[in-house]
């Protein structure tokens, strides 16, 4: 019998529900700016389909083989950081 191994990049999330609020602070905060949020009412007819809260149950996965996630903080300054605004994001 052959053991299954997997390999690649994942977005697992880390188990914990974060606000949409959070998320574009933490882009502010990378990119050295002050927050500037304006908000829009939801469109009556998308009211119904959208989902409020997501939360995934990440019990499944065996956290002692993996590196440490990043926080949602520690996850968008990378990102937004070291691709997003460099001039060339190939490099």
């Amino acid at each position: 019998m052959t053991k299954k191994t997997y390999g690649g990049l994942y977005n697992l999330g880390a188990g914990r529900a974060r606000s949409w609020n959070e998320l574009v602070r933490a882009i502010f905060r990378a990119l050295d700016r002050s927050p500037k949020i304006d908000y829009v009412d939801m469109p009556e007819t998308l009211r119904p389909k959208y989902q409020y809260h997501t939360q995934a149950d990440m019990g499944w996965l065996n956290r002692k083989t993996m590196k440490p996630f990043m926080s949602l903080e520690e996850g968008v300054s990378d990102y937004v950081q070291n691709y997003l605004v460099k001039e060339d994001v190939y490099l």
